[in-house]
């Protein structure tokens, strides 16, 4: 596949909704819902409340698909920001209301939740975003405890080449825990919208 197809896919998909194709959003909705769906479950821990933001975010991409800006970033990232986003904004409704109505916990223990949740998603997001060889060297180092002479005989490649990837992997996650959750769209500027997750 060309380099460029995956951003030809996505300026063709952004023309299509543009047009009100139904069949381009069920198309969408194929590619995307369960990143959408598993985001928001990672930030609410709640089936009914993911199926919510799930519908949402679609029903936000149909009435407004010229909000996406392909030159930003893949079709793929602004709708995992837009998931995001709303995900963080009901936790952050959900523990306000518990607060106001005399739960136990502080704006601070609220704040903290919101954090944890939102950098759960992002290394989620960020794992199932990364190049399958990162991936499949992560998975065997840390699900299956192989350190990385055994990951690079699993992996058929050098022992270099295996820390390599453990490393770039790492490094990809690390990122995780450096963007502050936010309710409203993030400035991206020449990052794009990957780094507003």
């Amino acid at each position: 596949m060309p380099k460029d197809a995956p951003r030809r896919w996505d300026r063709r998909m952004q023309q299509r909704l543009a047009h009100g194709e139904a069949a381009a959003l069920g198309e969408l909705y194929d590619h995307f819902a369960s990143l959408v769906h598993g985001l928001a479950h990672r930030v609410l821990g709640d089936v009914a409340a993911a199926d919510r933001i799930t519908r949402e975010v679609f029903t936000h991409v149909w009435e407004n698909p010229e909000a996406y800006d392909p030159k930003q970033g893949p079709l793929r990232s602004w709708i995992a920001m837009l998931a995001h986003q709303q995900a963080v904004r009901r936790l952050r409704q959900t523990e306000s209301a518990a607060l106001a109505r005399g739960g136990e916990g502080t704006t601070e223990d609220l704040e903290r939740t919101v954090r944890r949740a939102s950098a759960a998603a992002r290394a989620d997001y960020i794992v199932t975003a990364m190049p399958a060889p990162l991936r499949a060297a992560l998975e065997l180092a840390y699900f299956q405890r192989r350190d990385y002479r055994q990951t690079a005989a699993d992996l058929g490649v050098t022992e270099d080449e295996a820390r390599r990837r453990l490393r770039l992997g790492l490094q990809l996650l690390s990122t995780a825990h450096d963007i502050a959750p936010t309710d409203e769209p993030t400035d991206t500027g020449a990052h794009g919208y990957g780094r507003a997750l």
